[in-house]
C-alpha cells in the first residue's frame, strides 16, 4: 500500500490553493495510469475551499510511479488570486510518499466497529463498516470510513497507525527536525520537480 501526502507547509493561502488545484491533476493522472486513488485525510486551509494538506491511498501497478511523480517540491507560477498587485508570483507545495506493509501485529491494535459519519445518507446511518483502531501501547487512535468493507477499513487503519508510529519514531530520533517537519514546514524553494502555470494550473512541461 502506498500513501501519498501533498502539503502546503507553512506557506500562505496561495500555497493551499495550489494543493487544492493539484487534486484535479493528480486524479486525472491516476485515471490515465489505472491507479485507484482514495482520500484518507484532509486538513483545510484558512482560505475558503482550500486544503493545507491531503493524504491519499494509492493502489495499482503504477502506484509507485505516480507517487514518485508527485514527490518533492512543486511550484505554481501565478498572480495571487487573494492579494491584488502582490509582487510574488511563485508559490510552493510539496509531496511525499511512503510504502506500507503490515508490520504491526493485529494483536497490538484494538478494533471497534462504528457507524460512519458525514455524507452517506441512510447507508451511513444503518451500517457499521467504519472502524476505530487504537494502538494499545501508544494510545494512537485513528478512524477510517472510506470503504464500505469493514475488512478494508481495518487494513487502512493499520496502515495509518504504522504511519503515526513512524512519525513518532522519527521524532524520538531527531526531535529538532523530524522528517515530518521537513514535509510540512521545510519546503525547499527552488529546484522544483514540477512546475504549474496560471489560474488553469497547467503543467509547464506539457
Amino acid at each position: 500500500m502506498i500513501l501519498l501526502q501533498l502539503s502546503a507547509g507553512q506557506g500562505p493561502d496561495e500555497c493551499s490553493l495550489a494543493v487544492t488545484k493539484a487534486m484535479k491533476v493528480l486524479s486525472k493522472e491516476a485515471d490515465e495510469l489505472g491507479v485507484s486513488l482514495c482520500l484518507l485525510e484532509q486538513c483545510r486551509g484558512s482560505a475558503k475551499n482550500t486544503f493545507k494538506s491531503l493524504l491519499y491511498r494509492l493502489e495499482g501497478k503504477q502506484s509507485k510511479m505516480l507517487a514518485e511523480r508527485w514527490t518533492g517540491t512543486m511550484q505554481w507560477i501565478c498572480q495571487s488570486p487573494y492579494r491584488a498587485k502582490h509582487k510574488r508570483k511563485n508559490w510552493f507545495f510539496t509531496g511525499s510518499f511512503s510504502e506500507h506493509s503490515p508490520t504491526t501485529s493485529s494483536m497490538d491494535i484494538k478494533f471497534e466497529a462504528c457507524r460512519s459519519s458525514g455524507p452517506g445518507g441512510q447507508h451511513a446511518n444503518k451500517t457499521s463498516s467504519a472502524v476505530r483502531a487504537v494502538h494499545l501501547e501508544t494510545g494512537i487512535t485513528v478512524k477510517v470510513q472510506s470503504e464500505r468493507s469493514q475488512h478494508m477499513n481495518k487494513r487502512l487503519a493499520k496502515a495509518l497507525i504504522e504511519l503515526r508510529l513512524d512519525e513518532q519514531r522519527q521524532a524520538q530520533f531527531q526531535q529538532q527536525e523530524t522528517l515530518r517537519h521537513k514535509s510540512h514546514h521545510g519546503i525547499e524553494r527552488g529546484n522544483a520537480i514540477r512546475v504549474f502555470k496560471g489560474t488553469e494550473f497547467n503543467d509547464a512541461l506539457v
